[in-house]
């Protein structure tokens, strides 16, 4: 089961794209799993989707898309014995996020529905089954692994089972602080963002359609779809959002408020238990000349404070960064691209933003005040602190036992999957069809009458 190793995490990033009813009435089933089946479409779409996301022609793309979805179905048959569930906005909710991106990637919601050659309507259809059965699936496979811990003693243990000849070598990394200051508009400076939304209101209330109004003037990413974010619970959205949209009954159009993201008003289009299905429109507020300033002026009295040292700047951080996801660390910031929640972050990881900043730094010293841009598009003020710099070496239980702590952790957490499978393998039922016998990645799926078969 060894190369099952190499293909385990691929889960993670599986992505099928439905079939309409007329191409499946001309499918064809390539393998059974248990008592469900894979479709020659549900490869044939998910070798589209490669090519259209960039891939260069490549047969054995579909072998890999099969054991994928082989995979997929015994996790999601396992999870319907073991009553694992997923509700329908979950569902939901992963629609929505995909229907985004896609939009996003093909520039518009015209020209993906032209890709797919159907609307997003119909496409968000054909897809609610497969998707369900992927999260079942992914759900199942956390309850796995959800238990698996890795002991200082088996850390060490795998470093030293590493051939010590060829142990990765690591680029610089850095451990780096931020203090970041956003703009606080006044209220006048509010005014003309909410006298914005309140006209777009006024043309709703008129009888202009929501979900006209919503694609043309909304600066939410959910404009594509006019303004509808699908069944969500409370938790969902952030406080103001939430007490909106579960105070008005079906149909009610809500007055203009403010949350964090600027102003907004909806429509409730469904209410469903515990859940509710809104349509928005946002515009965001948009800092001035005259709040930037403000910003600047601020940013640089802390900067003052904690560069001559009369503030520490975890103090200062926890008191005056608008950052919520460092100012309660520190002002450290995570690498976020390693579970151990690590503060090293490779130095080629960093935005070339903060890169040039960091660089001419030393340990223990501060970059001067900058303004930026954060990743949601809000425009504010920053200075860096460079706590460590480590240079580029060979990996060491000393200088890197958070990442070999994760790398033996997802090597566990790999055979403890794989024994999974072969064990599943041992009792359900798989058959994969003549065309795909010949497979590397799907010899490990043949009964013994296949494997001959293979070999001839």
């Amino acid at each position: 089961m060894k190369n099952l190793f190499t293909i385990i995490t691929l889960l993670l990033t599986f992505c099928s794209i439905g079939v309409n009813a007329q191409e499946r009435l001309i499918d064809r089933v390539v393998a059974t799993v248990g008592s469900g089946i894979i479709l020659q479409s549900d490869i044939d779409n998910q070798y589209m989707q490669y090519l259209a996301n960039g891939g260069t022609p490549d047969d054995d793309f579909k072998c890999t898309a099969l054991q994928q979805l082989i995979m997929t179905k015994l996790l999601a048959q396992q999870a319907v014995i073991d009553s694992v569930e997923v509700t329908e906005s979950e569902v939901d909710d992963q629609l929505n996020a995909r229907m985004r991106e896609m939009v996003r990637r093909a520039g518009s919601q015209e020209r993906l529905e032209g890709f797919l050659k159907r609307s997003l309507l119909q496409y968000k259809e054909e897809m609610r089954p497969i998707l369900s059965e992927q999260l079942k699936a992914n759900k199942l496979q956390g309850t796995i692994v959800q238990k698996i811990t890795i002991t200082p003693q088996e850390v060490k243990r795998y470093f030293e089972a590493l051939n010590q000849d060829s142990l990765p070598s690591f680029n610089t990394e850095v451990e780096i602080g931020e203090i970041v200051v956003n703009p606080v508009l006044t209220k006048e400076e509010k005014n003309v963002f909410r006298e914005k939304a309140e006209g777009y209101r006024k043309q709703v209330i008129d009888g202009t359609d929501f979900g006209t109004v919503a694609r043309f003037y909304s600066e939410d990413g959910s404009a594509p779809y006019g303004g509808e974010l699908g069944f969500a619970t409370r938790d969902a959205y952030v406080k103001e959002f939430s007490a909106m949209a579960f105070k008005l009954k079906e149909g009610e159009v809500s007055p203009v408020f403010e949350t964090q993201f600027g102003f907004h008003f909806l429509q409730v289009l469904e209410r469903r238990g515990e859940e509710v299905n809104v349509r928005h429109v946002l515009i965001k507020t948009k800092p001035t000349a005259a709040s930037l300033e403000r910003t600047k002026a601020k940013i640089d009295s802390i900067y003052d404070k904690v560069s001559s040292g009369k503030l520490p700047f975890h103090t200062a951080a926890s008191l005056y960064s608008d950052n919520k996801e460092t100012k309660f660390n520190g002002g450290m910031v995570i690498n976020e691209q390693s579970q151990s929640r690590t503060t090293l972050i490779p130095v080629d990881m960093l935005e070339k933003e903060l890169f040039v900043a960091i660089d001419p730094l030393q340990p223990g010293e501060y970059s001067k005040p900058f303004q930026f841009t954060d990743r949601t598009g809000q425009v504010a003020y920053k200075f860096n602190y460079l706590k460590t710099r480590i240079p580029p070496h060979k990996a060491s239980l000393e200088q890197d036992f958070a990442k070999i702590q994760e790398a033996a952790q997802e090597d566990k957490t790999r055979r403890k999957l794989s024994e999974w499978f072969e064990k599943k393998t041992k009792a359900t039922f798989v058959h994969v069809s003549d065309d795909f016998q010949q497979c590397e990645e799907l010899k490990v799926w043949l009964t013994p009458t296949d494997n001959d078969i293979a070999a001839k």
